[in-house]
């Protein structure tokens, strides 16, 4: 899933790694995060970041690493902050801590999430009023 800059291989591992774990509210910072859990999002996703990191116009790649701390979380994104004289790719994102922030506010109004969202706070409706009635009767 390459994005933007058709560099070589050997320069990709010159790029940032995010890791879902650093904007994900539900995490401490022991646990991995590394923005502030007022400004991160619950859960995000490796495609939510590089879709974030696509309309920001930063060339990103996902890779199936697994995150250290936590062997069983999948996936990772390298993301290129600089071009190869060391000016910024995007001027408006200097460091990995702004784009962190950036892609934080923008995975809540990710299509895929606020699809998921509707459905879910109709059904979760339903069985609540479902088990007060189930409650009543004896």
């Amino acid at each position: 899933m390459d994005v933007g800059g058709s560099d070589g291989g050997s320069s990709i591992k010159k790029w940032n790694v995010i890791y879902p774990v650093y904007l994900n509210s539900k995490k401490t910072v022991a646990e991995g995060r590394r923005i502030a859990a007022a400004k991160a999002c619950a859960d995000p996703t490796c495609n939510e970041i590089l879709d974030s990191c696509t309309y920001l116009k930063i060339p990103c790649k996902i890779e199936d690493k697994a995150y250290p701390r936590d062997f069983f979380q999948r996936g990772r994104v390298r993301v290129q902050l600089q071009n190869e004289d060391g000016s910024p790719v995007n001027p408006a994102i200097r460091t990995k801590k702004q784009l962190m922030i950036q892609i934080a506010e923008l995975v809540p109004k990710h299509q895929g999430r606020t699809k998921k969202q509707e459905p879910s706070a109709s059904s979760s409706a339903a069985p609540t009023s479902k088990s007060k009635g189930g409650k009543k009767k004896k």
